[in-house]
This record gives structure tokens, C-alpha cells and sequence, in this order.
């Protein structure tokens, strides 16, 4: 049975009032217009800037690894000190010849106790972010974050915690292939594209990672702390699926 989508957008705080009367048009990339006061409050103060590239020894024992033994690896990872304080590494969960993948920031406490990320209340409302287009978590989505484990407190990875994690991350990529990537928050979009990123500006625009369509949106958390930005969020879950529309007709 298809879920009620009218209950959906409800429980993301949308309501059918924010149904979208047309479809809007993909803004060109580089000529998006400033960010609201409202999506400058995503923005952190404590968010890493440009996020420095890994060096590349970090990078080449990872390059023939496949799901299990990158799993392993992730799992005994001890390259920076957030795994004194983790429970677990947490990799990423879902179909592993997924054409959806969505990368969010961290771990948090819940995420970091069950080893699956995007758990407790953000999870549950990306959950039904994901039914509001004809998605399931698991079903032709794969979920990672740009850090592998819970930093101290859920506060924001640093520059060198994301360096050195990110090799991980590509390589999830690497072996998904997905069609489209979803960069959940700020930290996910500045890991993936390597660039100060700014949501408010970010959003609406086709980004591009290494030949695969890229596309900023809301984190989940941010979203629960700040209700009046679920409509934009609503649009962007729009531009996702008539992006991938776009990718499996060609």
C-alpha cells in the first residue's frame, strides 16, 4: 500500500497548503540568489571552512577495497581521536546498489549506540521526507555521513576529522555508483564539494561530484529546530525527483 502522502507532508510540519503548483526550474549552477536570513541560520558558526584534501597514502589502500573489508577498516579506524570517545563506527546503511544516496554530517548519541545513522527524530522525519517522493530507507537508498564517528557532544566535525574520514566516504561512492547524491547540511555539502558552501545559496542548483548530479538541502536536525524551513525543504525533495527523473531517462 502506497503511503497517504497528504498525512506525509503533515507529519514534516508541510500540510497540503505546500503543494507545489508547478514544477520549478533548475537554477544554473553559479547564479543563485543570496541566502534568506532564514537559511543563514543553517549556517554554524563552528562549520569547517574548505575542508583540506587527504593526503594521498590515506587514499590508496582503500582503492581496491570492497563493502566488507571497507566495513572492517572503518569499523578499527583509529586515524583521529573521535574514535577514543565513539562506541562504534558507524558506516552507512541501505541497498548497496542504490541509485539514491544521501550524506548527512555525524553520528549522534543514538546513532553512535545502534550503529545506523540517521536515527531517533531527525531519522524518523528523513524517513518521511524519503515516503513524501516514493522512497524507503533501504529500498534503492543508501544513508552515510561525511564522518564516520559521534564527535563529542554532536558538535561539528573539524577540518582535519573530515579530512581524514572523507577518503571513506568516496570510496562508499566509488563502489555505489549512485545516480544522484543528496549532501544533507552544511558540513556533507562542504565534504563533497570541497568548497565553502552556504545552504541558502547552495540549494536549488544541480552541483556536480565527479560526474554524478549533486544537490544541497536541509539537514533533518536543522529542520526540527527550524519547522519554518520545511517548505523549502518540500521544494527540494521536488527538484530530487525530477532529477532523477531526468538521470534514468537518458
Amino acid at each position: 500500500m502506497k503511503p497517504d502522502r497528504d498525512l506525509i507532508l503533515r507529519e514534516m510540519g508541510l500540510g497540503p497548503v505546500w503543494r507545489l503548483r508547478a514544477p520549478a526550474a533548475a537554477v544554473p549552477a553559479g547564479q543563485g540568489a543570496s541566502a534568506t536570513t532564514a537559511d543563514a541560520g543553517q549556517a554554524q558558526a563552528s562549520a569547517p571552512a574548505v575542508v583540506p584534501a587527504a593526503a594521498p597514502s590515506a587514499l590508496a589502500p582503500l582503492a581496491a577495497m570492497a563493502w566488507d573489508e571497507l566495513a572492517a577498516t572503518v569499523a578499527a579506524c583509529r586515524q583521529c581521536r573521535l574514535c577514543e570517545v565513539r562506541k562504534q563506527a558507524v558506516l552507512g546503511v541501505g541497498d548497496r546498489n542504490a541509485d539514491w544516496l544521501f550524506v548527512g554530517e555525524g553520528p549522534g548519541a543514538e546513532e553512535d549506540a545502534r550503529g545506523e545513522p540517521f536515527v531517533g527524530q531527525a531519522g524518523k522525519l528523513l524517513d518521511n521526507m524519503l515516503a513524501a517522493i516514493g522512497l524507503r530507507r533501504g529500498e534503492d537508498v543508501y544513508i552515510a555521513n561525511a564522518v564516520k564517528c559521534r564527535p563529542p557532544e554532536n558538535r561539528t566535525p573539524t577540518p582535519e576529522e573530515t579530512a581524514l574520514c572523507r577518503p571513506y566516504l568516496e570510496r562508499q561512492i566509488e563502489l555505489l555508483r549512485p545516480r544522484l547524491i543528496v549532501a544533507l547540511g552544511r558540513p556533507a555539502a562542504q565534504t563533497l564539494l570541497q568548497d565553502d558552501v552556504k545552504i541558502g545559496a547552495a540549494r536549488g542548483k544541480l552541483h556536480d561530484y565527479r560526474g554524478i548530479p549533486l544537490i544541497v538541502s536541509y539537514h533533518p536536525a536543522y529542520l526540527l529546530r527550524t519547522p519554518q524551513d520545511k517548505a523549502r525543504a518540500w521544494e527540494d525533495l521536488c527538484f530530487m525527483r525530477r532529477t532523477m527523473r531526468t538521470q534514468k531517462d537518458r
